[in-house]
C-alpha cells in the first residue's frame, strides 16, 4: 500500500507508540485520525502535525464513543491501528475485579468495537477498488507466553492473538489484511501504568513504528500476518 492520501485511524494516539505511528504516517502523506481519551495531548499532537491529524477524543471501551468517532471519518478507512492497551501487573490472588475488567475492556473490547466498525468500510472499498485495507493489532510478547504476575494481561493478549488470526482468515477474501504484532519492552508510559520497572535497554517507539510502516507498505497480495519484536540486549552490561 502506498501511504500517500490514505486514511488511517490510530487508537491510543495521545502518547507512546500510537503517537509515533501517527507522526510517521503523516510524514508519509497519510491523514490520521487519532483516537484517545486524553484530549489535551491529542490537541498538542494536532498542533505539531497540522491539518493531516484529526483528534478524536473517545474511550475505546464505549460503544457510543466508538460509533461517534467512526461517524467523523467520512465513510472511508484504509488503515486501522488497534494500539490502545494497558496492563496492571501483580499476583493473580491480589488482582481486583476492577483491574481485570479494565484490562479486558481496553485490550479486547476496544479492539472489537473499533474493528467491527472498520470492517464494513473496508469491505465496501474492496468492492469498489479490489483492495479493502489493513488492520494492525498491537499485542505483546505476553500474548505468546505466560509469566508470573502478568496473568490478566496474558489473557487479553493471548485473546488478541486468537482474534487476529480468526480475522485474518475471515477477511482475506475481502481484500483486508490483518497483522498482529508482538513487541517486547518499549520505552513508553506503559510500565509506569503497569506498576513494574522497564528493562534496562528497551526498544523505542521509533523502532516498532518502523516495522508497522514496513508492513503497511507491502504489496497488496503480500501479507505479513504476525511479527515478534524484542530488544536484542534487554539488560545492559555492567
Amino acid at each position: 500500500m502506498q501511504l500517500t492520501d490514505k486514511i488511517a485511524l490510530v487508537t491510543g494516539a495521545s502518547a507512546g507508540l500510537g503517537a509515533r505511528i501517527s507522526r510517521d504516517l503523516v510524514e508519509r502523506g497519510a491523514h490520521v485520525y487519532g483516537l484517545a481519551r486524553r484530549e489535551e495531548r491529542l490537541g498538542a499532537l494536532q498542533e505539531e502535525l497540522g491539518s493531516a491529524f484529526t483528534p478524536l477524543p473517545a474511550d475505546v471501551t464505549s460503544e457510543e464513543d466508538v460509533r461517534n468517532a467512526f461517524s467523523r471519518i467520512g465513510g472511508r478507512l484504509d488503515i486501522l491501528i488497534n494500539n490502545a492497551g494497558l496492563g496492571k501487573f501483580g499476583p493473580a490472588k491480589d488482582t481486583s475485579t476492577s483491574d481485570w475488567d479494565l484490562q479486558v475492556n481496553v485490550n479486547l473490547r476496544g479492539v472489537f468495537l473499533c474493528t467491527r466498525a472498520a470492517i464494513p468500510l473496508m469491505q465496501e472499498q474492496n468492492r469498489n477498488t479490489g483492495f479493502g485495507g489493513h488492520i494492525v493489532n498491537v499485542s505483546s510478547v505476553a500474548g505468546l507466553m505466560g509469566n508470573p504476575n502478568v496473568s490478566t494481561y496474558n489473557v487479553t493478549k493471548f485473546g488478541l492473538k486468537g482474534y487476529s488470526e480468526a480475522l485474518f482468515k475471515e477477511l482475506r477474501e475481502d481484500g483486508i489484511k490483518v497483522t498482529c504484532i508482538f513487541p517486547g519492552s518499549i520505552e513508553t508510559e506503559f510500565f509506569e501504568q503497569a506498576g513494574v520497572p522497564i528493562s534496562d535497554n528497551p526498544m523505542t517507539s521509533e523502532d516498532v513504528s518502523s516495522s508497522v510502516l514496513h508492513v503497511l507498505q507491502t504489496p497488496d497480495n503480500y501479507l505479513v500476518s504476525e511479527i515478534v519484536m524484542r530488544p536484542l540486549r534487554p539488560k545492559l552490561k555492567t
